[in-house]
């Protein structure tokens, strides 16, 4: 059982530095978006083609077509922070429980 605890534990920490790391992405993405940058420099194309799938699927999903604003982001942040407090502690607290 301590070793099941151990990878949980450790599965909770790499999936919250992991979530972490997608948001700050999300949100250099959103920064850029503000400037309007060169769409052939690699850094612009590696946060596009890391960051768009999810956001295409935040934007079918929930349809903002009126609104002039793409809230996506914010949508997927939210989601981040949803899965930090629900997922990553629930695996860090049943990590404890089992030891």
């Amino acid at each position: 059982m301590f070793l099941f605890a151990n990878f949980l534990s450790a599965l909770a920490k790499i999936l919250g530095i992991a979530l972490e790391i997608y948001m700050w992405v999300i949100i250099a993405r959103a920064l850029l978006s503000w400037v309007n940058p060169d769409p052939n420099n690699p850094i612009v194309r590696f946060l596009n083609s890391i960051t768009e799938p999810v956001l295409y699927r935040v934007r079918k999903a929930v349809p903002m077509h009126g609104i002039g604003l793409d809230l996506s982001p914010i949508i997927v942040i939210l989601a981040i922070y949803f899965l930090q407090i629900f997922l990553v502690q629930s695996l860090q607290m049943a990590a404890i429980q089992l030891r």
